[in-house]
């Protein structure tokens, strides 16, 4: 076999395994305080969809004005987010404050 024909064969087993291989992204999905729970539900429901395909979801919980000092309640909505993901999710990083925003990070049972 000659060296040119070997490197065009490994060049192109190369390119087949880098083509299957999944990057996972970070998919934000934006709560507030004031969010119900069929909304709940529906950002539930597309948070699911990303976790089934293997993508990392990051929770954002945004304060507007006064609910920066409700702390508690920005607590107890995080988790009920992620008790409706349990069976596919795991909390990854718990729910803490960043200025405006409470964080949480959810990634895919393997």
């Amino acid at each position: 076999m000659d060296y040119g024909t070997h490197l065009y064969s490994q060049k192109k087993k190369e390119k087949k395994q880098k083509k299957a291989q999944k990057q996972t992204e970070t998919k934000t999905i934006r709560l507030s305080i004031r969010t119900e729970i069929h909304d709940l539900e529906v950002k539930a429901k597309r948070a699911r969809k990303f976790l089934e395909s293997r993508n990392i979801i990051k929770v954002a919980l945004i304060f507007r004005g006064r609910e920066m000092a409700h702390g508690d309640l920005a607590i107890s909505k995080m988790k009920e987010f992620a008790e409706m993901l349990e069976d596919i999710a795991v909390i990854d990083q718990n729910a803490k404050r960043q200025g405006y925003q409470m964080i949480m990070i959810l990634k895919p049972i393997k």
